[in-house]
């Protein structure tokens, strides 16, 4: 009789061990599980799409203040987090490409969209507001139609001329060259570099006034816009759902 109980209480001592055993796989999974999925996340959001916001009107109309878009990370090559290691690109940015990139002249330093005008080797050039890409005339529908009186570009400060005189072509005269907002050039664009112009040609800090742009802070190539709020205008609660632009959710950058 007493084999008889201990052997019952032996059996009953096996199932409740390996129910615990059973629990720890089951946590262990969960963990392995959740780790992955975060790995993931991480390694979509550094090498292959990322969400931008656009906070400036520099590239009306083609993205408007509250667009919310996706840019591909991994076709100019993307960084390593926490490093300054690039992965391998699978091409440059070409001419028409509207791009993230990080600038140093902002402080605090923050992601900027611009689109490609020049690319190196390029001459680049702006006649009364048309752009000419080495002697031909570029169609540009994207860009804003509306716009005021031309402005001069002050030769020094942090948004001056003065490296213009580096990059003219060898037929002008550097001492009477005098560009402004919608007049300037022809520069060449240095091996390297890249010249970047926002759509809103009057409301854009771009490579008129703060030079050429490193390919090495060109990060993404704009894909679509996932998300648009008007910031200006007055709705009820909840504004992320009254103030919607629905009609750009899923619209093409191009």
């Amino acid at each position: 009789m007493a084999d008889g109980r201990s052997g019952r209480r032996t059996s009953g001592n096996v199932r409740r061990s390996g129910g615990s055993r059973s629990n720890n796989s089951e946590a262990f999974e969960w963990v392995k599980s959740f780790g992955i999925a975060v790995l993931l996340f991480f390694a979509i959001r550094t090498f292959i799409i990322q969400a931008y916001t656009i906070p400036s009107g520099s590239m009306e109309n083609t993205l408007l203040i509250g667009d919310y878009l996706m840019a591909n990370n991994a076709i100019f090559g993307a960084y390593i987090p926490f490093t300054s290691i690039q992965a391998p690109a699978i091409r440059d940015p070409v001419h028409g490409d509207v791009v993230v990139f990080r600038p140093t002249y902002n402080v605090p330093v923050i992601d900027v969209v611009k689109r490609v005008i020049g690319t190196p080797g390029d001459t680049i050039e702006m006649r009364d507001r048309v752009v000419y890409r080495n002697g031909d005339r570029l169609d540009e529908p994207y860009t804003e139609p509306t716009y005021g009186p031309d402005k001069p570009i002050q030769r020094y400060g942090p948004d001056g001329y003065d490296w213009h005189l580096r990059a003219l072509t060898g037929d002008v005269d550097p001492t009477t060259y005098a560009p402004t907002r919608d007049t300037w050039g022809p520069l060449v664009v240095p091996a390297g570099h890249y010249m970047l112009l926002g759509d809103n040609r009057d409301q854009s800090l771009d490579s008129r006034y703060m030079g050429f742009i490193p390919r090495d802070v060109i990060r993404g190539k704009a894909l679509f816009i996932y998300y648009s709020i008007d910031p200006e205008v007055s709705r009820p609660f909840p504004r992320f759902l009254t103030a919607v632009r629905w009609g750009r959710i899923g619209s093409l950058i191009r």
